[in-house]
């Protein structure tokens, strides 16, 4: 909004031109996402708990657990707001690449919002069926591919890191392909969304990499240099990536352990539902397996232990899935579990870095 309304006002007003940077636009994209969940943050807390959504506890779970009860749930809608607020403030409204992140991600968001509703209402863990959720993202996904194909470069070659000479073309596979990245991110940090903080650190760490990508990806001269693909309005992304991180810590200053809130379904899968957008649209699809190692991590072990499960007739690979329970269940104190598992998720980013020289 600032960048239609105010920019064009640059003729008049020069020192007006640095709303044109995107730069500029990040960095305070990112600031007031922060801001809008440091101030709201309590006042935000408190309703939850006078409307009584509190986040149910999985009766399988570890016991440890069962002292979070009555703790407020949906903190992802203050999440999702703060993002989407500060993206319309900050970003070139006339941006499709813009408005179809925001769609994914408010889209699945809602999808995880009825799930927490039918939760916290029925008192049981068991929320939306399993082929609800997935026919939902998936028409919402098909919606918002549609979009792209009407509106926006459509581009079925496939980008490997680590290799610039190999870019094999997909087809209409590629369909199959981006359908499965936005749903399967949206899953997998539901399922990373089980201890304080755990799904949000990872989440800050891979929204940071994209704003890098998204930028230079939207930069011919620097996408040239870096023998990466260049998208004319991608860079536009990285102030809605900026905005997701900024709202990411904002939400880490509430559900660092002792979590005083949860973000909840509504938090969980809209925000993988814009990671998996997001990878798209910046054409580093496979680049979200290395940064959301840890997502990766967690559904595998899910998939792992139900497979074997069944295979075996009952015998476990883990003590508990997601991996998570598995350490906390081994003796491992979960606030230990929650760094750790953020230092390998930095760690991840940084080698989703390095994917731009070494090629």
């Amino acid at each position: 909004m600032f960048y239609n309304l105010i920019y064009p006002l640059n003729e008049y007003f020069s020192f007006l031109n640095i709303f044109r940077y995107i730069t500029f636009r990040t960095i305070y994209a990112a600031i007031t996402a922060l801001l809008i969940m440091l101030v709201f943050g309590k006042w935000f807390i408190a309703k939850m708990s006078e409307l009584k959504l509190r986040q149910v506890i999985r009766q399988c779970g570890p016991e440890s657990h069962l002292a979070k009860a009555g703790t407020p749930s949906m903190g992802g809608i203050l999440i999702l707001a703060a993002i989407s607020l500060s993206t319309l403030l900050w970003a070139d409204l006339s941006n499709i690449y813009v408005w179809l992140c925001l769609f994914v991600m408010t889209g699945f968001g809602a999808v995880g919002f009825v799930d927490d509703l039918k939760k916290i209402n029925k008192q049981n863990w068991a929320g939306l069926s399993g082929k609800g959720k997935l026919a939902s993202q998936t028409v919402i996904t098909a919606i918002a591919g549609f979009a792209l194909y009407e509106f926006g470069d459509w581009d079925t070659t496939l980008i490997v890191p680590f290799f610039k000479a190999f870019t094999p073309d997909l087809g209409f596979f590629y369909l199959v392909f981006a359908l499965l990245v936005v749903v399967g991110a949206s899953n997998a940090v539901n399922l990373t969304d089980g201890l304080d903080g755990l799904a949000v650190g990872p989440f800050v760490v891979a929204s940071a990499v994209y704003t890098l990508f998204a930028y230079l990806t939207g930069h011919a001269g620097t996408a040239h240099y870096l023998q990466i693909p260049w998208l004319a309005g991608v860079g536009e992304l990285a102030v809605f990536c900026g905005a997701m991180v900024g709202a990411g810590l904002g939400f880490l200053w509430f559900n660092s352990h002792p979590a005083s809130i949860f973000m909840g379904d509504v938090g969980s899968l809209g925000l993988g539902g814009a990671l998996g957008a997001v990878a798209i649209l910046v054409k580093q699809e496979i680049l979200l397996a290395i940064v959301g190692g840890v997502f990766v991590m967690e559904a595998l072990s899910v998939m792992l232990q139900v497979g074997y499960f069944k295979a075996s007739g009952g015998k476990r690979i883990f003590r508990m899935a997601p991996i998570h329970h598995h350490f906390e269940l081994g003796g491992t104190p979960e606030p230990k579990v929650i760094v750790r598992f953020w230092i390998v998720a930095i760690i991840l980013g940084l080698v989703a870095v390095s994917t731009l020289k070494i090629r």
